[in-house]
């Protein structure tokens, strides 16, 4: 069997040449991790400041010391002499793949991170996307989840609901509420202007400021379309507006003000 040996000389020529290569390479891995860890606590603290949600500023903080260490190891490798050119090539032909198999995922997941970032609406509130709407329960990375009034759960990818209008019903402290009320063309409009304004008056809930009204909106084939407009907090919106209404019902019925059912006159022609 062949023996083998490293001479002194040789063991010297590659502790010259390899050597400082290796210092180099611990003294970028090491700098280079404690500068990362500066730059994490950095943007930590400014996500902190920004009030971004929880779950948002772990995954960026994450997501950054990542990347960032990902950087340090490769420029400490390429120090060594290794080839990188390739490896990174390779890394981004794989992460082009990813992205294209996942494309509906990142879609959800870039979708997550502009709710939680921009806050269009959060956990709580009463949210409408199309035929959809609930309160919210929880906002994921990829999903939200809405709890409807009938005790259902909807889950909605956030890259439809970051694309698509959203109507936030929680977002403002106030609401108007609107009552459609139709009253016979015989009917005396003032009167039942007058009642309606008094309905709504009697009630606590309403806000003075805008003050209500009740506008003629339309004149039906069967009826005047009057509409009262006022407004209330958000929290009182549904108990003021099915109160009042059935309020109103019962006064105008009180005071005579009909309200008629949809009617057609049809005229015969009898011909010799």
């Amino acid at each position: 069997m062949e023996n083998f040996s490293i001479s002194s000389g040789e063991l010297m020529g590659f502790v010259t040449t390899f050597g400082p290569k290796l210092l180099a390479a611990i003294a970028t891995l090491v700098i280079g991790l404690w500068i990362v860890k500066l730059i994490t606590k950095g943007v930590g603290k400014g996500l902190d400041k920004s009030n971004v949600d929880t779950a948002l500023k772990s995954f960026l903080k994450s997501l950054v010391s990542i990347l960032l260490k990902v950087m340090v190891y490769i420029s400490a490798l390429g120090m060594l002499g290794i080839e990188m050119t390739s490896f990174i090539a390779v890394l981004g032909a794989a992460g082009l793949a990813i992205g294209l198999a996942l494309q509906g995922s990142l879609a959800n997941f870039a979708g997550g991170v502009l709710i939680l970032f921009f806050k269009p609406f959060k956990v709580g509130d009463f949210i409408e996307r199309g035929s959809e709407s609930g309160t919210v329960e929880k906002i994921d990375i990829l999903h939200t989840l809405l709890k409807t009034p009938n005790n259902q759960l909807i889950v909605i990818p956030n890259g439809q609901l970051a694309n698509s209008p959203v109507t936030n019903y929680s977002a403002k402290e106030t609401r108007r509420a609107v009552f459609p009320v139709g009253i016979g063309y015989t009917s005396d409009m003032k009167k039942a202007r007058k009642i309606m304004l008094r309905v709504l008056n009697e009630d606590e809930r309403i806000l003075k400021d805008p003050a209500p009204m009740v506008v003629l909106t339309n004149l039906g084939d069967s009826s005047l379309d009057l509409s009262a407009r006022a407004w209330t907090k958000t929290e009182d919106y549904w108990g003021f507006f099915w109160d009042n209404l059935e309020k109103i019902k019962e006064e105008l019925d009180k005071e005579g003000i009909e309200m008629p059912f949809p009617q057609r006159d049809v005229h015969l022609i009898k011909e010799d």
